[in-house]
């Protein structure tokens, strides 16, 4: 069963068709989702080649097992039939998000700090110029 957004909220479908369509999507993100975690394992092997790489690489490798297990419990849940499967793939995938947002937000403030550090630097070299050339 395909997932359905027509259907209304005021007549919600029973369990088994509700849980049908949780199989459904998940069954279609297994692949991708297992494709990613490659993908990030991969980026993760290729950071941990160069020297500074070594100091973030675990980060994409557990964003990518993350992934990849996330992946295989969808596929699980659709083979097996087991409704736990699903729960399983989304407290991945939460655990997914909360360490993607927390990268996230350290990035943002790093980059604030750069521009500040960057925008201050600038200054001061244009004003060394200036006091050159004055």
């Amino acid at each position: 069963m395909e997932y359905s957004p027509d259907i209304p909220a005021s007549t919600p479908p029973p369990q088994d068709a509700l849980l049908n369509q949780l199989k459904a999507i998940a069954g279609n993100m297994a692949t991708w989702m297992k494709f990613l975690g490659i993908m990030y394992i991969l980026q993760g092997a290729f950071a941990a080649i160069s020297i500074l790489g070594i100091l973030i690489a675990w980060l994409p490798l557990w964003l990518g097992i993350l992934l990849f297990q996330a992946g295989n419990r969808a596929s699980n849940a659709v083979l097996g039939n087991n409704p736990r499967e699903l729960i399983a793939m989304l407290d991945k995938l939460r655990l997914y998000f909360i360490i993607n947002g927390i990268i996230f937000i350290i990035m943002l403030a790093f980059m604030v700090v750069s521009m500040v550090f960057l925008g201050s630097g600038f200054f001061s070299l244009f004003q060394t110029i200036q006091d050159i050339h004055f």
